[in-house]
């Protein structure tokens, strides 16, 4: 598509075949997939047709069709799908060209970008609503896997006093600062870090990872050192099919709640041993 012009291309699921959690090195792709590729209006459609029928296996029998698309501004159109969030009583999570719905609620500005997490996702969702609950005033929470920053700026607005939010993506960790200012948190409350380099002597009062099942199995031993005694555990990323293999290497250490769950997703929550 690239070869012949197109200016994007898109794959989508034609099948309703959910790939969840793929394995350490794999690249998994749909069986049946949809290719959507945008062109400039001046293509001619006919020599195109033809020049991908020719490089494509014949045996791929691909179907094309095309659409001529209303001309709109492309860069703005996408803001139309992110709407305020409302997380558990207080909470809002606010795209930063939307009025906060509730001016007296505690509302995070954040903008989709490029580390995961804008709350919309059952994952992000089920640690937003948990940690509106918490009494969160003058506590250390330590955001393992922070991605967008979203879950340590939802706690600092929330009432902690110190943020660690780690990472091994550095875009993630340059994504969690530019969240945190836009949200006017000084630098010295939420703390960016690799896994290699979490300060000494780091303990949470409050421990988060909403990452996915494997690693929070395989990180079990260093999520539960980081967590002080008495400290609460949110675990979130997980299926629900996948509660008791997640919860078992921490048993020795914490003491489960009930499971919450949202659209075959779940999140943890425990209390460490004293």
């Amino acid at each position: 598509m690239l070869e012949v012009g197109a200016v994007s291309v898109t794959l989508q699921d034609a099948a309703d075949q959910p790939i969840l959690e793929p394995g350490v090195g794999e690249i998994p792709l749909w069986d049946s997939c949809i290719l959507k590729a945008l062109f400039p209006s001046t293509v001619d459609t006919d020599a195109v047709s033809l020049q991908l029928k020719t490089q494509l296996q014949p045996q791929l029998n691909p179907e094309l069709r095309w659409e001529l698309l209303e001309d709109k501004d492309w860069s703005q159109e996408w803001k139309k799908y992110f709407k305020p969030l409302k997380c558990g009583d207080r909470l809002w999570i606010c795209p930063s060209w939307t009025d906060a719905p509730d001016p007296n609620g505690i509302n995070l500005l954040l903008d989709p970008g490029l580390a995961f997490g804008t709350g919309s996702h059952p994952t992000t969702h089920l640690c937003l609503r948990w940690l509106d609950q918490q009494d969160l005033k003058g506590k250390t929470l330590i955001d393992y896997g922070c991605g967008s920053g979203i879950l340590g700026i939802a706690a600092l607005l929330l009432g902690a006093d110190k943020v660690i939010a780690i990472d091994n993506d550095p875009q993630a960790l340059l994504a969690s600062r530019d969240n945190a200012r836009r949200n006017n948190i000084a630098d010295q409350h939420l703390i960016t870090c690799l896994p290699d380099a979490i300060p000494d002597n780091s303990l949470a009062d409050v421990m988060m990872a909403n990452i996915l099942a494997a690693p929070l199995i395989q990180l079990a031993g260093n999520i539960s050192e980081l967590t002080a005694a008495n400290g609460s555990l949110c675990l979130s990323g997980l299926l629900e099919t996948q509660i008791d293999e997640v919860a078992a290497p921490y048993l020795k250490h914490f003491d489960f709640d009930a499971a919450g769950i949202e659209d075959e997703w779940a999140r943890l929550s425990a209390r460490k041993f004293a």
